[in-house]
């Protein structure tokens, strides 16, 4: 069974274009971040300690099993039985097993929506033959957004994965045993955070030039005809309901800025230059001047 990984930074459009690629009329079944350790265990039956968890050959012992289940639309109800706490979690777990059981009858494709599994995406495709979509952001808009929501990052959780280090990111161990010693500035944060996802991101444009890497910001300028070159890419069927859904997450008539974190309907083509007002004039130059090494071979300075 073919599955589909929507992955990137996040804050990178995960939600908006993964939720678009669902609504093709070949029954697509989305699946919300099954990486990270806020997942439900019904789900996908494996716990997750940290947050970006990279998964390889290696390691891929007590996951593969839980993640073939999960793209079998197997859903795991012993472990969400051993998790539940309250009615709303056993109203859930009703709706999630009947959502994945119409899904089983369906044979529909799994579209795991999940920025957190960006390390792992090489093993869910060497593993489970999974399509990646790689979705990159400015990364001034990255650090906006991420001031915005005030999401500070555990950087202790890539020193505790050594095959995490050994295979990624090792070129970024001293800022990374820095920052995991004492909290830094949050623009900081975000400009070492959006340095180590983005130099895998890049890895993979380079070794898998078949895989779609699109820049969010192209997406928000011409929505219809980037999501309609995605689909035709993933050889996924799409109709005027598809259509209608990109008109309305994107129109001129929606809020510049999403009214909630996870909201998909925003104007798009005027939320690319929202973090000219969210970041100081200093910010954007620490940001530019310390994304540049890998920013440069994705944004030119046209996008400044």
């Amino acid at each position: 069974m073919r599955s589909i990984l929507v992955t990137g930074s996040h804050r990178s459009g995960t939600g908006w274009v993964g939720q678009v690629l669902a609504a093709s009329p070949e029954t697509v079944g989305y699946v919300w971040e099954p990486f990270s350790i806020l997942h439900r265990p019904g789900t996908c039956a494996v716990r997750f300690e940290h947050w970006f968890p990279y998964v390889c050959a290696e390691n891929e012992g007590p996951v593969r099993g839980p993640v073939a289940e999960m793209l079998r639309w197997r859903y795991a109800a012993g472990a969400e039985l051993r998790s539940l706490r309250s009615p709303r979690d056993a109203a859930r777990m009703a709706r999630d097993a009947s959502r994945f059981a119409r899904y089983r009858r369906a044979a529909a494709i799994p579209l795991l929506k999940d920025p957190i599994a960006v390390f792992s995406a090489e093993w869910l495709n060497a593993a489970f033959g999974t399509d990646p979509v790689l979705l990159v952001r400015h990364p001034a808009a990255f650090a906006a957004s991420v001031k915005r929501l005030h999401l500070r990052h555990p950087f202790g959780h890539f020193l505790a994965q050594p095959l995490m280090m050994r295979d990624w990111l090792d070129p970024f161990r001293a800022e990374i045993e820095a920052f995991a010693r004492a909290e830094q500035e949050i623009v900081d944060q975000a400009i070492l955070l959006w340095n180590v996802i983005h130099h895998a991101l890049a890895a993979y444009r380079a070794r898998h030039p078949d895989w779609p890497f699109l820049r969010l910001e192209d997406i928000s300028r011409r929505p219809a005809q980037e999501f309609h070159a995605l689909f035709d890419r993933l050889s996924l069927p799409r109709d005027d309901r598809v259509d209608a859904l990109i008109a309305e997450t994107s129109d001129a008539s929606n809020p510049a800025e999403a009214s909630t974190p996870d909201s998909i309907r925003r104007d798009s083509a005027a939320h690319v230059w929202n973090w000219k007002k969210r970041l100081t004039d200093d910010e954007i130059e620490r940001v530019r001047a310390g994304t540049a090494a890998i920013a440069d071979g994705m944004y030119g300075p046209e996008d400044w």
